[in-house]
C-alpha cells in the first residue's frame, strides 16, 4: 500500500473514532453539571432570574427528512424539565413563566457555519403570568444586553409546538383581566370540518339571517391544499374582564405554529363574548415570525358598533344593533398593518350593508378605504353614522347644551372630533332609503373622502321626491369653529311626493327645481346660518299652501302671514319665486314672488340667521277685478320665534299697477334657467309667470 493512501487510510479512522467518542461522550455525558452555566448565562441574558430544576438530557436520533450521507448523521433533542423563568420586582406574581418540560431539537452541521438552526422546539405544561402595570411596564419585555459589535452566529427556530397550559394575563393600563386554559383535544379534528362547524355556530350566535346573502365560496378562509390538511389539535377557553365588561369565549388552534414555512398555516377559531358584543372567526395565521398573515372568515355582531374601539382600536360611531359576515385577511407588521374585509354582509338596524373595505394602520390615523352598498337603509340607521346622534345618546354622554328659549336654529354643537380619528375614501350606494318622517329620499350614492378632519363628499347624488338632488359638500372638521362649504342642485322634485299627507297636493303636477351654494363658519346649525355667505334660488309651480302646512314645517313666521293674507283656506300657488343673497348671515330678497289665482305677493325685505331678526314687506298686488281681503302691504317684525305681523298704514294700492311694478324690483331671467323640462306634458306655469315678470313695462313709461 502505498505511504499516501496510509495516510488517508489514518485521518479516515482517526475522524471516524473522533465522530464516535464525540457520540459517546455526548450521549453519556452527564448534561445536569451544564446546569449552573446555563442557568447564569440565560439569567444575565435575559436580565431575570431562569433556573432549570429539574433533569436535563439529550437524546440522539437520525433526521428522516435528510437525504445521503447527511441522512446517516444523528441529531440530538435537548429535554429540561421544570423550568422557572422570574418576573421583575414590581410585579405581583414570583413567576413569569413555568415549563413542565422544554424540548429543543438541533441540527448539528449548520453550527460549523456559525448557525444555530433549531428545526423544533416543544413546550410541555406551560403556565404563564403576563402583567403591565399603570405606567405601562410590561413583563414579556425583556431587558436583552446591547452591543454594538455584530455577532458570527445567527440564529433559526423552524417552528414551535404546543401543549396544554395556562396563561393568565392581568393589564392594569388597558383594565384587561384574563385566564386562558389550554387542552388537549381527546383526537384531531380536521380543518374544513371545523370550518363548516364553525359557520353553523357562529350564526346561530350572532344572527341567523346575517350571512344569508353571503357567497360562502368567497368568505371562505385559507381554502388552499396545504390548509386543508392541518389538523386542530387544542382547545381553549378564556373567562375574565375588559373595561369593565364580562369576557368569556372558547376555541381551538393546530399544535405546532411554523415559524419558517409560511406555507404551513396554523389553524385558529374562536368564540368570543366581550359584553354584548360577539365575534366569531375561523382560519389560519401564517409567517408568524415576522406577526404574520391572517386569512379569517368572521363575524361581528352587538348593540352599537362603538363599543368595537377597546376590542379593534378603530373609533366607529354609536349605531343600532349590528351583525357582519365576512372574510378578514391581514398582513400584520410592527409599525403598520393591513386588514381587509372583503365581500361583507350585514345589518346594522333594520338595513342591510355590505361590500369590501380596507383598513391600513400605521400613519397619524388609521385609514379606511373600499366601497359599501345597501338595498334597503333606513335613515334612522344611517344618522349616527353622519354625526346625528340621537339626544339620548347625548344626555348620556352629558354633552348637551340647552336650547335657548327665544331662538329656532339649533346651537347644540357637532362632534367634530370623530372627524379626526381615521381617513377615509369610500364610496357608498344605498338603492333605497326609507325615511318615513321627512323627505322621501329614494336612492343616494356619493364619494366620501375624509382627510385629517376635513370631509368632502363629492359628489353626494340623491334621488328625492320623483327628481334629483346633487351636490358637493366640504366639511372642515379641523378649522376652529367647522368651516362648511356647500354646492346643491335640485331638479323636479314632486310636490305630491314631497307632501304624501296634504290632500291638496296629492294631484299636483307641480314641482321643485332650486340652486344654492353657501359657505360658513360655525359649531353649530346656528352658528353656520349666523355666519353664512351664498344665495339660493328656487321655484315651486302648480303647488298649494295653508297655515297648517307650514305650521308643520315649524315656519311660525310663515303660517301668519298666510293667515293674514288668506285665512284658513288652503291656496293655491300657480307659481312661487325666490332668490335670496346672503351675507354674514343676512339674507336679502333679490325676488320673492307667489302667484295665485286671486294676487301676486310681493316679499322683499331681509333675514338677519345672526340674531335671528325679520324685517320684511310682502305687499299683495290683486289680479283685474277680483276681490282679495287685504289689499295694503304687511310688515313681518320680531324674530324667527316669535314675528310681528302686521299692516302697514297708508293708502290702498292700485289694482295691477303694482304688480307690473315686479319687472323692475329684481330682473327674474336668472331664475328662468330652473324651468326645468317636466315629466308630463303639463306646462310648467313658472315660465309664463317669469317670462310676463321679465317683461313687465313700469308705470310711467320706464324700461322693461
Amino acid at each position: 500500500m502505498k505511504r499516501r493512501y496510509k495516510i488517508l487510510a489514518w485521518i479516515t479512522g482517526f475522524l471516524l473514532a473522533l465522530v464516535v467518542a464525540l457520540i459517546l461522550l455526548v450521549a453519556l455525558f452527564d448534561w445536569n453539571r451544564l446546569k449552573p452555566v446555563i442557568n447564569d448565562q440565560v439569567s444575565t441574558a435575559i436580565g431575570r432570574p431562569f433556573v432549570i430544576q429539574g433533569d436535563l438530557s439529550a437524546a440522539w436520533q437520525r433526521e428522516t427528512s435528510e437525504s445521503g450521507w447527511r441522512g446517516w448523521i444523528p441529531w440530538p433533542t435537548f429535554t429540561a424539565r421544570d423550568i422557572r423563568v422570574g418576573n421583575p420586582s414590581w410585579t405581583t406574581q414570583p413567576q413569569f413563566a413555568q415549563l413542565d418540560a422544554l424540548q429543543v431539537r438541533l441540527s448539528p452541521l449548520p453550527l460549523l457555519l456559525h448557525h444555530v438552526y433549531v428545526p423544533s422546539v416543544q413546550l410541555v405544561g406551560v403556565k404563564i403570568d403576563l402583567e403591565r402595570d399603570n405606567h405601562g411596564q410590561a413583563n414579556w419585555l425583556f431587558s436583552l444586553p446591547q452591543t454594538t459589535t455584530p455577532s458570527n452566529w445567527r440564529v433559526n427556530i423552524g417552528a414551535i409546538g404546543f401543549d396544554k397550559g395556562q396563561i393568565a394575563l392581568d393589564d392594569a393600563r388597558n383594565r384587561l383581566n384574563l385566564q386562558v386554559t389550554i387542552t388537549p383535544l381527546q383526537q384531531a379534528i380536521p380543518y374544513d370540518q371545523i370550518v363548516t362547524q364553525a359557520t353553523s355556530d357562529a350564526r346561530a350566535d350572532v344572527g341567523h339571517d346575517v350571512g344569508k346573502s353571503v357567497d360562502a365560496n368567497k368568505t371562505r378562509p385559507d381554502s388552499s391544499t396545504n390548509a386543508s390538511r392541518t389538523r386542530y389539535q387544542f382547545a381553549w377557553t378564556v373567562d375574565g374582564h375588559y373595561q369593565g365588561s364580562l369576557v368569556t369565549g372558547t376555541g381551538k388552534t393546530g399544535a405546532v405554529l411554523a415559524l419558517q414555512q409560511t406555507d404551513q398555516p396554523f389553524p385558529v377559531q374562536a368564540r368570543l363574548h366581550v359584553g354584548d358584543s360577539k365575534i366569531a372567526l375561523v382560519g389560519t395565521l401564517t409567517d408568524p415570525l415576522h406577526l404574520g398573515a391572517l386569512d379569517l372568515r368572521m363575524w361581528f355582531a352587538g348593540t352599537s358598533m362603538a363599543k368595537l374601539y377597546p376590542i379593534i382600536g378603530i373609533a366607529l360611531p354609536d349605531t343600532p344593533p349590528y351583525a357582519t359576515e365576512g372574510h378578514l385577511s391581514a398582513e400584520l407588521h410592527l409599525h403598520g398593518s393591513r386588514f381587509s374585509y372583503r365581500d361583507f354582509r350585514g345589518r346594522v338596524g333594520n338595513s342591510d350593508v355590505g361590500g369590501n373595505v380596507q383598513v391600513v394602520t400605521g400613519g397619524d390615523r388609521p385609514k379606511l378605504t373600499g366601497d359599501v352598498h345597501s338595498q334597503q337603509l333606513r335613515f334612522v340607521d344611517l344618522a349616527p353614522l353622519i354625526g346625528a346622534d340621537s339626544q339620548a345618546e347625548k344626555q348620556q354622554r352629558g354633552d348637551t347644551t340647552k336650547q335657548p328659549s327665544d331662538k329656532v336654529l339649533p346651537v347644540e354643537p357637532f362632534r367634530t372630533d370623530r372627524l379626526r380619528t381615521l381617513d377615509a375614501d369610500l364610496t357608498f350606494s344605498a338603492a333605497h332609503i326609507e325615511h318615513p318622517t321627512s323627505t322621501p329620499v329614494d336612492s343616494l350614492n356619493t364619494h366620501v373622502l375624509l382627510d385629517n378632519g376635513l370631509l368632502q363628499l363629492d359628489p353626494l347624488h340623491m334621488n328625492v321626491a320623483g327628481g334629483t338632488i346633487d351636490s358637493r359638500i366640504r366639511i372642515d372638521g379641523g378649522a376652529q369653529p367647522m368651516r362648511a362649504t356647500a354646492d346643491l342642485r335640485a331638479r323636479q322634485l314632486q310636490l305630491k311626493q314631497l307632501f304624501p299627507t296634504f290632500q291638496p297636493m296629492s294631484t299636483s303636477f307641480g314641482e321643485i327645481n332650486g340652486d344654492a351654494t353657501m359657505n360658513a363658519h360655525g359649531d353649530s346649525v346656528a352658528a353656520l346660518m349666523g355666519d353664512a355667505n351664498g344665495e339660493l334660488k328656487l321655484l315651486m309651480n302648480d303647488g298649494a299652501i295653508s297655515k297648517t302646512l307650514l305650521e308643520t314645517a315649524g315656519l311660525n313666521f310663515a303660517n301668519v302671514v298666510i293667515g293674514k293674507l288668506f285665512g284658513d283656506k288652503t291656496v293655491k300657488i300657480n307659481c312661487a319665486a325666490a332668490d335670496l343673497a346672503g351675507t354674514n348671515g343676512l339674507f336679502t330678497s333679490r325676488l320673492f314672488v307667489f302667484d295665485t289665482d286671486d294676487a301676486i305677493i310681493n316679499v322683499t325685505g331681509t333675514i338677519n340667521f345672526a340674531n335671528e331678526q325679520l324685517d320684511l314687506n310682502v305687499t299683495p298686488h290683486t289680479k283685474g277685478m277680483r276681490i282679495f281681503s287685504l289689499r295694503s302691504p304687511l310688515y313681518v317684525k320680531g324674530t324667527l320665534k316669535t314675528p310681528d305681523v302686521g299692516v302697514h298704514a297708508g293708502p290702498l294700492l292700485l289694482r295691477g299697477g303694482g304688480a307690473l311694478a315686479l319687472g323692475v324690483l329684481a330682473p327674474p331671467a336668472a331664475l328662468l334657467a330652473l324651468v326645468a323640462p317636466s315629466h308630463s306634458d303639463h306646462t310648467n306655469t313658472c315660465q309664463q309667470v317669469l317670462t310676463e315678470l321679465r317683461n313687465a313695462t313700469p308705470p310711467s313709461g320706464g324700461k322693461k
